[in-house]
């Protein structure tokens, strides 16, 4: 299927490794041109060669999005490099393993910022340019725990439901400008960040170090995901694509589940 996607300047927050990674690789292959961004300088450039190599066309946007000033630096560097944004990925973002007990209220202000406040920054700043094309995408990567918050992750969880709750009100402000909100919830997704998250309940467990063995003992006593697996990026990747081309114009406001079932409720 053609997405359409040729020509489109798509920035990819987060994008030097994992969901973000995967997902600038999927819209370089459909023709897209993309921004990889991240913090280290290192990881941003393999996975922009990575793109060149096959085929697409990448450039490498470094800054954090948790400051004004690191927004700004990230935006500049789009402009520069594509003149504007036609398609915006916020994924970057932090998932810490903190519980009620072990979370204080400045971690929670800290990760509303990181989570949260960073996706305000960079909406702010492409809003202006996709409403004088009557165009864009702006999907942001939500999580299966935001509708349904885990008690272990009560911090994580509500950054997530605050970011679904953001794209319904941009859906609903952007009415008629041609210009979609949409929200991706992951469910548990097989990234290095997910291994490094349960590196200590795997060692407690005995489980070794194979997670081609890891995998289906997680699903047996803990995922429990009615598709029988865990997600890969490449999952969340084709979702995006598809939210972000011109084939889901009459999709907006949604909260796009990938989580294999993971999910119980309606929402």
């Amino acid at each position: 299927m053609d997405l359409r996607l040729k020509g489109k300047r798509a920035l990819v927050t987060g994008s030097s490794s994992g969901i973000g990674e995967a997902i600038a690789k999927a819209l370089a292959a459909e023709g897209a041109s993309v921004i990889v961004h991240g913090r280290r300088e290192a990881e941003a450039r393999r996975v922009a060669e990575e793109i060149t190599a096959a085929g697409g066309h990448a450039t490498v946007a470094l800054g954090d999005l948790g400051t004004d000033e690191g927004a700004d630096a990230v935006v500049a560097a789009v402009q520069k490099a594509l003149g504007g944004v036609d398609i915006l990925v916020n994924n970057a973002g932090a998932f810490p393993m903190l519980d009620w007990e072990r979370g204080t209220p400045k971690d929670w202000s800290d990760l509303y910022n990181t989570n949260v406040v960073s996706m305000v920054r960079v909406i702010q700043h492409v809003l202006p340019g996709m409403k004088a094309a009557k165009w864009g995408r702006l999907i942001q990567i939500a999580s299966a725990v935001g509708p349904q918050p885990e008690g272990g992750m009560p911090v994580y969880s509500a950054t997530k439901a605050a970011n679904i709750n953001q794209t319904v009100s941009l859906a609903k402000a952007l009415a008629g400008t041609g210009i979609t909100a949409n929200a991706v919830s992951p469910g548990p997704i097989l990234t290095q960040g997910f291994k490094d998250l349960f590196a200590p309940i795997v060692k407690q467990q005995g489980w070794g170090e194979d997670w081609a063995e890891i995998e289906p003992k997680l699903q047996e006593t803990m995922i429990h995901s009615p598709v029988g697996r865990l997600g890969r990026p490449e999952d969340i990747a084709h979702m995006v694509a598809f939210l972000a081309s011109p084939l889901a114009d009459y999709i907006t406001g949604a909260n796009m589940r990938v989580d294999g079932g993971y999910v119980t409720s309606g929402n």
